[in-house]
């Protein structure tokens, strides 16, 4: 599905079923240097179960044109015009690293517009180290290399997203090369990284939320360790934790108890 917001196409996989305002949203906010494809089970498990799914590539991402975010408020204001021009008056927001951060500050800016949130891999703040900031721009390969062997806690995980046997570290490395690739003009990488390790708005921004917030988390994530959630757990007027055994990577690496989390959180 293609949207204009604010003058460029915008991607959205929607899980194989048509959009239908009629019908509750989920939307889908992926981490740097992904795309709308980390979250395919968790996607087509709602489409298919009586939600709209809006899972989108951001700005200047894969399949979506415009200017890619410099900061975490600019990927909040996309997402906030991407509920206008969907016509979406309220929806349920699900964030990724970067893209939790995102969906945060999207929901502190326009609380009326969100029912629920939920951060997956979050910190406050988020700082990028040294290493991977330079390596994102000099040496991306090396970067990318690197990400991959914090981002996941196990060489050989059960059944994944992607199928049985699948190498989840070749995939998410070929996923990150084919995004990088995607934008010619523009380093996503070091941009996104940049974005993550520069915000400081968490903490006053989960102030902000009305709204539940379910802060699902990597018990074995070396990105952003469950204990980087601690601030915003402690400003979120109505939190709930559940750590998953698994990195940062979570979706492929525990999708199914991503998604059960998921379905948990939005019911309850």
């Amino acid at each position: 599905m293609e949207l204009l917001v604010h003058g460029h196409k915008a991607f959205c996989y929607t899980g194989g079923k048509p959009f239908d305002a009629a019908k509750p949203t989920l939307v889908f906010v992926h981490g740097v240097l992904n795309d709308h494809s980390v979250w395919i089970l968790q996607s087509r498990y709602f489409a298919h179960h009586g939600w709209n799914v809006l899972a989108v590539d951001l700005p200047g991402h894969c399949r979506s044109a415009g200017e890619p975010p410099s900061t975490v408020e600019e990927g909040a204001d996309f997402v906030l015009g991407l509920l206008d021009a969907a016509g979406v008056k309220q929806a349920v927001l699900v964030g990724h690293s970067w893209g939790s951060l995102i969906a945060l500050e999207a929901t502190a800016r326009a609380p009326e517009r969100v029912s629920r949130l939920a951060l997956l891999g979050t910190a406050s703040p988020m700082p990028v180290s040294a290493v991977l900031l330079e390596n994102s721009q000099q040496d991306p390969p090396k970067a990318i290399h690197l990400v991959n062997v914090f981002s996941h806690s196990t060489m050989a995980p059960p059944p994944s997203a992607l199928g049985p046997g699948t190498w989840l570290h070749g995939g998410a490395q070929a996923l990150m090369r084919r995004v990088l690739a995607s934008n010619p003009k523009v380093n996503v990488f070091h941009r996104g990284f940049v974005a993550c390790d520069r915000y400081r708005g968490g903490e006053a921004a989960m102030a902000r939320v009305t709204c539940p917030v379910l802060f699902l988390l990597g018990r074995d994530d070396a990105m952003t360790p469950p204990r980087a959630a601690r601030p915003l757990q402690d400003k979120a007027r109505d939190g709930r934790t559940v750590l998953v055994p698994a990195g940062h990577q979570m979706m492929t690496e525990a999708p199914d108890l991503v998604l059960q989390a998921l379905k948990d959180f939005v019911r309850a």
